[in-house]
């Protein structure tokens, strides 16, 4: 008796080709795609809350210090008051760092025109207290800190307290990241043409 001769299956036409699986670059742009065309609005509404919770924690932080008078050690923000570790370690504020930078840059190609601008100026702004993060870090690694300091110390530490300094980078990449979303909400023609996504729900504006 002889065997059955193989089916193929349906749909399959003659001499196609089989069907290929996605590979590393084509998650990569599936992705991009998700984050910055789909759901932009929604990512860029998450990640403005994870930034605005930091930010905070910094302001809390400066009015214990300068309102309510506490000493530096005893003033840990919201979160580090039962979770002191959180002030502490160099490696959560690194980490922290770093989401953030990746969040600018993964967020970036979903603006265009002026608000791209703004977003960038805010990445760029990011890269720079990433290092000085990352400075700290290597430091708490080594055990070896900065002009022979008790505590690491970043670059710009030299001249401003860490308080002080670190509430200053977080406004400096809040302030031009907020406009960057303002402006990408209320575009203007050129704007709006060479978006993507549908953050922009208002009428176009004419321009001045």
């Amino acid at each position: 008796m002889r065997s059955p001769e193989p089916v193929d299956p349906p749909g399959a036409a003659e001499g196609a080709a089989p069907a290929r699986s996605p590979n590393l670059a084509d998650r990569y742009h599936r992705t991009m795609d998700v984050l910055n065309v789909e759901r932009h609005r929604l990512c860029l509404r998450l990640y403005l809350v994870i930034v605005i919770a930091h930010w905070a924690e910094h302001i809390v932080q400066a009015i214990q210090i300068y309102v309510l008078d506490w000493p530096i050690e005893e003033a840990r923000g919201v979160l580090g008051m039962p979770f002191p570790w959180l002030v502490t370690s160099e490696w959560m504020h690194y980490g922290y760092a770093l989401i953030m930078l990746i969040g600018l840059l993964l967020l970036l190609p979903g603006f265009a025109g002026r608000s791209r601008t703004w977003w960038t100026i805010s990445l760029l702004i990011q890269v720079w207290h990433h290092f000085e993060h990352l400075l700290l870090l290597v430091q708490a690694i080594n055990g070896v800190n900065l002009g022979g300091a008790d505590a690491p110390t970043s670059l710009i530490q030299l001249l401003i307290p860490r308080v002080e300094l670190h509430l200053f980078y977080n406004t400096l990449v809040f302030v031009p990241m907020v406009v960057a979303m303002y402006l990408h909400t209320r575009p203007n023609a050129a704007d709006r043409e060479a978006m993507k996504c549908s953050c922009a729900s208002e009428p176009v504006r004419s321009d001045r």
